[in-house]
Formats: C-alpha cells, sequence, structure tokens
C-alpha cells in the first residue's frame, strides 16, 4: 500500500490529468477495490464489470478528493466505490423490456378486461392473437412481459419506504461488509501499540486490567488511551 504521502503526491497529479498517476494509484488499490466489489457478485454482474464499476468509483474519489476533507483518502474513497456499483445495479442492472412491447401488454391487458366483462370468460391465446393481427407466440411473450421482475432496489409504499434488499434477512449485509473494510483500514493507520490495544480489547475481549498486564502499563493508562484511540477512530470513520 503506498503512503498517505504518496497518496497525496499522485491525487495531485491525476487531478491534474496525469494517466500514469492514475494508473498508478488503481493498481496500488486494486485489493481495496476488489475486496469491496466482493460483496456485490451473483448479482447478475460480471465480475469484470463490477471490477470496472469499482475503478469507476476509484477515479471519482480521486477526482473529487480533498486534504482539507481531513481523513485518509481510503477512508473516503470506499463509499465512493462502493456507490457507483449500487447505483449500477438499481438503475441499470435488471432486464429491460422494449417500449413496443410493454405497449403491446398494456393494450392486451385491456382487451382481456373488456372480453371478460362483455363475456364472462377470458379470450384464448388464438382469439388475442386473431385481435391484434399477431402470432400466437408474440401473445405469449407480450403477457409474460407484463410480468416484471421485482428490482431488489425499488423502495416500497409503506411507511418505512424501505427497498425489497433491505427487508430480506441476512447475517451480514453488503453495506456491513464495506463498513467492516472501512473500519480495517482506518485501524491499519494506527501505531503499533494503538492497534494492540484496539485488537486486544475488541477482538480478542480482553479487559483493561489484562491489556494493562500485556503492556506493562496501568490500567489507568490504558483507559486513557483507549478513549484517545476511540476519538481517532469515530473522527477518521465519520461517526
Amino acid at each position: 500500500m503506498l503512503s498517505n504521502e504518496e497518496n497525496i503526491r499522485l491525487i495531485g497529479l491525476a487531478q491534474q490529468g496525469d494517466e500514469s498517476a492514475k494508473t498508478t494509484l488503481i493498481n496500488e488499490h486494486s485489493p481495496l477495490i476488489k475486496s469491496i466489489i466482493r460483496n456485490y457478485k451473483n448479482k447478475g454482474v460480471e465480475y469484470d464489470d463490477l471490477f470496472q464499476l469499482g475503478c469507476m468509483g476509484f477515479l471519482k474519489a480521486v477526482k473529487n478528493f480533498s486534504t482539507e476533507y481531513n481523513v485518509k483518502f481510503s477512508t473516503y474513497a470506499v463509499p465512493m466505490i462502493a456507490g457507483e456499483v449500487k447505483r449500477f445495479l438499481r438503475d441499470d442492472g435488471y432486464i429491460k423490456i422494449s417500449r413496443s412491447t410493454k405497449t403491446l401488454a398494456a393494450k392486451i391487458t385491456y382487451f382481456v378486461r373488456d372480453y371478460k366483462a362483455k363475456n364472462c370468460a377470458s379470450p384464448t391465446i388464438e382469439q388475442i392473437a386473431e385481435e391484434f393481427k399477431i402470432d400466437p407466440q408474440e401473445v405469449v411473450f407480450a403477457m409474460d412481459s407484463a410480468k416484471f421482475p421485482l428490482s431488489l432496489y425499488e423502495k416500497s409504499d409503506d411507511d418505512n419506504n424501505l427497498s425489497l434488499i433491505d427487508k430480506i434477512a441476512s447475517k451480514e449485509t453488503g453495506d456491513e461488509n464495506i463498513d467492516k473494510i472501512l473500519l480495517k483500514e482506518v485501524i491499519s493507520s494506527l501505531d503499533d501499540r494503538d492497534k494492540k490495544i484496539i485488537i486486544l480489547r475488541y477482538y480478542r475481549d480482553k479487559t483493561q486490567s489484562e491489556v494493562a498486564r500485556i503492556l506493562n502499563v496501568s490500567q489507568v493508562q490504558v483507559s486513557r488511551l483507549e478513549s484517545k484511540i476511540i476519538d481517532k477512530l469515530r473522527l477518521e470513520f465519520g461517526a
């Protein structure tokens, strides 16, 4: 991974149009991009296309990043990369039906409704085909196309306005995985002592007293250091 100073230097060059700097940044951050797009596999989009989407989000992060944000570049880039992929899946990742087929399907729906009202029975496929002067196969295709697949990202009409994917029970969502990646990036920026305190306290379930014995310091010192580290993580993580 590039140092923060090297990242800033290359980002500055990339923002000035240096294509070599952009390529270097993408190559050096490709593990980060891949770790994010991995959460969106098996959603009907090829892996290579997901990677290209991730790179597009990454380059948007490069273009818009500013040191005035007071966050590491990777902290800023992670939601930009994920956002680019999610926008594609929401807007372009499901099946498209042509306008002419949609129009025909609507006309068939109205015809079937009127026919039922007049005859108390549904028309046959052949009757519909004769009405619209088309082949029976076209009737079946048009009627099937009216049964639009439900987008996982379509908002519902309930009070919470949640999408279907938000309602699907899951042990861990894509966004939670993104948060883990982001948190890992932030923790990696800590010095060795601070990193050890966080790992022992929150990943090994050690008490402050146990950490104090391991580090050969007082429990009061561990408490003070932990508070400072948490404040720093909150600032970096935007919490």
